[in-house]
């Protein structure tokens, strides 16, 4: 299993590029940032920073989307930085959420989604498009490789990700959720004629570490983590109001947003969110990785006994330093192969 951090391009950029630099000390792989260009810094600016401090760690958005981004300018953005740092990006995509919504937008229909993810990558991965009647080209790119990964949650857009992701963003980690999802997107895939275990499966959740066991302790971590759930709140308000309540999807990912009253995204993804209260205890846990490094990988475990080949660590919280040293030290070690010098 990879290991990743997401960040939040808050000022100043110095200290976003400083925990790359330490999660790649940890033995993380990717670096991962939100896009809202209202509410944070804008990531592409400071990715060329970021990889310019590091040597080996994959860097890209988790997410941009197909309204606020250009598609092209997106896929130069992406080719540049790969010749520049030789092929360390990638790409999370979605619908979009407060890079839209922040401009009074709406996301982008799943159409739009799948033509932009087939343009990113042709040009991006140093091949023709066709677009707007024109075939185009970057004819400065040569060998620029990127995959593309999708964010989903509803129906219709795992089963787009099935057919068209090199990747899936599954930004929860509730391993029931998980199952249902990720095999929604491995049906897809079969079913399209597409090898579905060539998918990468990425799960994206806060993760906070401690011993885990008091009461008081476990509450705090809950707290700094809360925003979670309401942040997921927007997406499967989404998802209720186009499929109801008596779908095919998995309760635990619809039910606990019956109080959800509305969304100020002023707080957009910060501890201490005052308008997630309706967020339930059990959410937070189911959602969210906490307590000791053992409780870490036993969930970790399960997620990848699910086939999920990626974590990806929100930090959104006051354990930063911690989270990140518990991980390389404890976590990260515990979930790779075992090589042992002789046999």
């Amino acid at each position: 299993m990879d290991f990743g951090i997401v960040l939040q391009t808050d000022p100043p950029a110095s200290r976003v590029i400083e925990l790359t630099r330490l999660a790649e000390t940890y033995g993380f792989t990717h670096a991962w940032t939100f896009d809202s260009h209202l509410l944070w810094e804008e990531p592409f600016v400071i990715y060329s920073a970021m990889l310019a401090a590091t040597r080996k760690i994959v860097v890209g958005p988790m997410v941009t989307n197909p309204a606020t981004r250009d598609w092209t300018v997106l896929a130069s953005l992406f080719a540049t930085l790969n010749e520049m740092y030789g092929n360390r990006t990638i790409c999370g995509i979605g619908r979009g959420d407060s890079a839209v919504r922040t401009l009074n937008g709406r996301p982008s229909n799943l159409a739009t989604l799948r033509d932009a993810v087939h343009v990113i990558r042709e040009l991006a991965n140093s091949r023709s498009v066709a677009i707007n009647d024109r075939t185009v080209q970057f004819p400065w790119a040569q060998g620029s490789a990127l995959d593309v990964w999708v964010a989903a949650y509803g129906p219709l857009a795992l089963k787009l990700t099935g057919e068209v992701g090199d990747g899936f963003i599954l930004q929860l980690a509730d391993p029931d959720i998980a199952a249902w999802m990720i095999k929604a997107v491995r049906d897809s895939a079969e079913a399209t004629g597409r090898d579905p275990e060539a998918i990468k499966f990425c799960v994206a959740a806060p993760a906070y570490t401690g011993n885990g066991e008091s009461p008081a302790e476990r509450s705090h971590m809950r707290e700094q983590c809360r925003w979670f759930g309401g942040m997921v709140g927007n997406h499967v308000a989404d998802i209720v109001k186009r499929y109801g309540t008596d779908s095919a999807i998995p309760k635990a990912l619809t039910d606990y947003i019956k109080e959800r009253e509305g969304y100020d995204y002023n707080e957009h993804g910060r501890a201490g969110n005052s308008h997630t209260t309706f967020v339930p205890d059990e959410i937070v846990e189911r959602f969210c990785l906490l307590g000791s490094p053992r409780d870490h990988v036993e969930k970790l475990t399960e997620l990848s006994k699910l086939g999920v080949t990626q974590f990806a660590a929100y930090l959104q919280h006051d354990n930063k330093e911690e989270t990140l040293r518990t991980y390389g030290e404890r976590v990260i070690p515990a979930m790779a192969e075992a090589v042992t010098a002789t046999a």
